[in-house]
């Protein structure tokens, strides 16, 4: 279809899309790899990963809040998955973004915000897992996780390898369990490796590193590639099992999900949910090729492509149009 990164990072970003998106509810292909759009069909998803003996990590999603009041009602939402967890004994944890919670209204609303939900969860013993964002938000968002560390234990975060001060914060976080990925964002070649091969050599010494320091690490990929040189290192340098993870996307490389959990490694899936599924689900087209091309096999019908082409057309129209302003 021609369509490339950028186009799919510009669809993510459009707040009129993800507003309409809501009302569509899961279609463009969206529900083949996110597992509902309420916590009861989300629950149900779990339980069958759970009963492959493959562990889920949850997220509630969210984009765009710039509002205290659906903030706070992410917040209860997320709060109401947890109890969810321990209601249903579900193998399972939490990742939440802070911008969800109110990162991009105020510092402080959003640490409460995410002390009452690390509270609940350090209750029922369930760990929390801040995904990161885009550069902007990055250091906010770990100055909130330094702030939630000197209280609890049950938090870990993510290490994007495309950046390159991530060798500084996995040796920061070294004692913290940790999800290696290499990021889906579009970054600045100033802030971050643009070269893919580059992005790979450096995402394999984060892992190699955490495995050898650190306390628990979740590796983060779909690439059979990466996957079989972990199993080797591991291998040589007699790491056990119970350290580390794979862990993949909901609905995503489901053959190789099954694979390595009858080999015997811990997997596990990240599993979004909700109405606002619009830019995650984008994001994971413009993450890699491989990505867009299974869900061209899996999903994409001519009534689908119709879709894809209008949203291309306002693509191409809203760049006309930024040109006309500038």
């Amino acid at each position: 279809m021609g369509l490339t990164k950028d186009f799919f990072i510009f669809l993510s970003q459009n707040k009129l899309l993800n507003n309409s998106a809501k009302k569509w509810g899961l279609k463009v292909g969206a529900q083949s790899v996110v597992a509902g759009t309420n916590i009861e069909e989300m629950v149900q998803s779990v339980k069958k990963l759970n009963e492959k003996g493959i562990s889920a990590t949850i997220d509630n999603l969210g984009e765009f809040v710039f509002e205290k009041e659906e903030a706070t009602k992410a917040t209860e939402q997320i709060i109401a998955v947890i109890e969810a967890i321990q209601e249903n004994k579900l193998d399972a944890h939490i990742s939440l973004k802070p911008t969800q919670l109110g990162l991009d209204i105020e510092y402080n609303f959003c640490l409460e915000n995410l002390r009452k939900i690390v509270e609940v969860a350090h209750k029922y013993n369930i760990f929390i897992n801040f995904d990161m964002e885009d550069h902007s938000h990055l250091q906010p968002s770990f100055d909130i996780i330094d702030e939630l560390l000197r209280d609890f234990e049950n938090i870990g975060t993510v290490i994007q390898a495309y950046f390159y001060q991530s060798q500084t914060n996995i040796e920061k976080y070294k004692g913290y369990r940790l999800r290696i990925a290499k990021g889906a964002y579009k970054e600045p070649e100033s802030l971050a490796y643009q070269d893919k091969d580059e992005i790979d050599r450096n995402f394999m010494k984060l892992i190699e590193y955490h495995l050898l320091n650190g306390k628990f690490t979740s590796i983060a990929t779909h690439d059979h590639n990466i996957i079989n040189r972990v199993k080797a290192f591991v291998k040589e340098k007699k790491i056990p099992n119970e350290k580390f993870e794979f862990q993949m996307l909901y609905g995503f490389r489901k053959d190789l999900q099954l694979k390595l959990a009858e080999e015997g490694y811990n997997v596990c899936i990240y599993v979004p949910f909700g109405v606002d599924w619009y830019g995650y689900f984008m994001r994971r087209l413009a993450e890699r090729p491989q990505n867009l091309n299974l869900v061209v096999k899996q999903m994409f019908n001519k009534r689908t492509n119709a879709v894809i082409g209008t949203l291309a057309g306002g693509f191409i129209l809203g760049r006309v149009s930024k040109r006309r302003q500038i």
